[in-house]
């Protein structure tokens, strides 16, 4: 019944990814982004904390996405009836791999508003429900936005398919350490690749540019995220 199951979600997102592919005008962007602020406030901030709480740099990476997409509300909403539909709220999707197989997609609620520590605890819940099989769903049906996460596979660089009637959906791959001139100074910082995968029908460059922008930016200051 398992493999049963797999294999019917695995022809469902098929099929899903096969229409989108068709019928949405997708293009991308990407940027290198430098997690060393980011790194260094996250160690400090784990120090006096238990292990089952502390932060990992997913969490900073949604949080900076969730946020930006409440700035840049191109990408946050639905094409349906020929007509973008922004959403108010920003029900952020987290790409989830199944243990036998599989990708689902559940939607943090409001996760714009969220508190780090909060959205760290809604992701860990929700990746235990979605492997668990018990996801809800709403949580299902409403996501604005999809960011997927490769990077504990090794993958550097993720462009994605966009998740219809979604415009549009972020990619992260793993952190891995660049040289990078810094005020004039060359060093080694930890970097990470995001990219944008959006429907040219609701946005455009410009506007996924910014998008890609303030994730950086928010990622500058971690303590305000």
């Amino acid at each position: 019944m398992a493999a049963e199951r797999v294999a019917n979600l695995r022809r469902a997102v098929g099929a899903l990814m096969a229409r989108s592919k068709r019928e949405v005008p997708h293009y991308y962007l990407s940027t290198t982004i430098d997690l060393g602020a980011a790194m260094d406030w996250m160690q400090r901030a784990n120090a006096d904390r238990p292990i089952a709480t502390r932060l990992v740099t997913a969490a900073l990476l949604l949080a900076a996405s969730a946020k930006a997409a409440k700035e840049v509300p191109d990408v946050n909403g639905f094409f349906v009836d020929g007509a973008f539909q922004p959403s108010p709220a920003v029900h952020l999707g987290v790409a989830v791999a199944l243990r036998g197989g599989g990708l689902v997609a559940p939607a943090i609620h409001d996760a714009d508003a969220l508190a780090l520590d909060e959205l760290m605890e809604r992701l860990r819940d929700l990746v235990a429900r979605a492997r668990a099989g018990r996801l809800q769903r709403a949580e299902m049906a409403d996501p604005t936005i999809t960011v997927t996460n490769l990077g504990d596979l090794g993958v550097e660089t993720v462009f994605g398919v966009i998740y219809p009637p979604q415009v549009a959906l972020v990619g992260f791959g793993r952190v891995v350490e660049q040289p990078r001139a810094v005020n004039g100074m060359i060093g080694v910082r930890p970097t990470v690749t995001a990219t944008l995968s959006a429907d040219h029908r609701a946005s455009d460059g410009l506007r996924g540019g910014r998008f890609l922008a303030l994730v950086d930016e928010l990622l500058q200051k971690p303590e305000e995220l």
